[in-house]
């Protein structure tokens, strides 16, 4: 047969992606992989642990040694060096977190793409808002249902991060604020690698005390401070730079131009805003997640999508940035510099 034959591997792979993805998702909501990080264990102790059934236990760590997330080794299951730092919850690299709310939101959701791709409306908790209502209105009046999700965001932006707070040139610079903070992961990685630097947690006043404890665990209370503000009526604060993480493609394409303007108005010449997400490649056929990211902007928010490289330096153009670049973090996730 030739090689060149048309095949339904991928097909298949990718269609039954669902059987993948909730077999891990539910094995960070058991928490298989916090419970073997303390030692390996055999099936039978595991499974007593877990409350797994009998029938079903076998298959479902096995399944997790297939796809790579488990080791078993003379009869015992044991992490990976993956799973052991990133979904072990005793650690502080655990980005479980947004598993979790995967797990919990996300999962049923996208249930209902396709309603989506149809009517352009979401198929979250924003379905049911009122008119102009945002759609994390609901989320943060639940404060143990936003403490979770603040910590899910760092869980899912901790690598560019640190990235960020390594790549971005800093020793220019004095002053930074992060707008839309949520937990404050962006602002404490920055502030850890670089020790001459002040730096301001900006987002809704609900957000405070969650910014506030995260800042003090890492002991950067002195050099960290909250401010209180919703970003479409207040000004931002006035800095060096500014840093938007995973903000920017919540929003329609008017309100994401007009962020960019605020974050113009608040630097000085010379300064800097950086703006990440998973941007899409300019020519809109390698980044799947962020192409898929924006699919999900779709089902979560009113009007928010992902955008490539080109389109966001030639929105900051727009703004008044007289220069602009690309460059990648890691993973699907880019930043957009914009010099003032």
């Amino acid at each position: 047969m030739s090689t060149n034959s048309p095949s339904p591997e991928m097909i298949l792979q990718v269609g039954f992606g669902f059987w993948s993805s909730k077999t891990l998702l539910s094995a960070v909501e058991m928490g298989v992989f916090t419970e073997l990080a303390k030692q390996p264990e055999d099936l039978e102790t595991l499974r007593g642990r877990l409350g797994l059934h009998p029938r079903s236990a076998a298959d479902f760590l096995d399944t997790l040694v297939a796809l790579g997330f488990l080791r078993r080794v003379e009869g015992r299951y044991a992490t990976t060096p993956d799973t052991d730092f990133y979904l072990d919850k005793n650690k502080p690299s655990y980005i479980g977190g947004i598993m979790e709310m995967t797990n919990q939101r996300s999962y049923g959701h996208w249930v209902h793409l396709t309603e989506a791709l149809r009517t352009g409306k979401p198929q979250s908790e924003a379905k049911e808002a009122a008119t102009g209502e945002s759609p994390f209105d609901t989320l943060y009046a639940d404060p143990a249902r936003l403490k979770s999700f603040l910590s899910a965001m760092t869980g899912v932006s901790r690598g560019a991060n640190l990235a960020i707070a390594q790549k971005f040139p800093w020793k220019q610079y004095r002053t930074y604020a992060d707008v839309g903070t949520a937990q404050g992961d962006l602002a404490v990685q920055i502030a850890l690698a670089n020790p001459h630097l002040t730096g301001v947690g900006f987002d809704l006043a609900e957000v405070g005390p969650v910014f506030e404890e995260y800042a003090e665990q890492n002991g950067l209370s002195q050099r960290l401070r909250f401010h209180a503000g919703n970003f479409f009526e207040n000004p931002l604060p006035k800095v060096d730079v500014i840093t938007l993480g995973h903000i920017l493609h919540d929003w329609n394409l008017e309100e994401k131009k007009m962020l960019l303007r605020k974050a113009y108005e608040a630097t000085p010449t010379g300064g800097a805003v950086v703006i990440y997400d998973a941007i899409i490649d300019d020519a809109r056929s390698r980044n799947a997640f962020g192409l898929m990211m924006s699919l999900h902007m779709l089902i979560e928010t009113p009007g928010g999508f992902d955008y490539t490289g080109a389109d966001c330096m030639g929105w900051m153009k727009e703004a008044g940035f007289r220069e602009t670049r690309v460059e990648h973090l890691v993973g699907p996730d880019s930043m957009v510099v914009g010099i003032r």
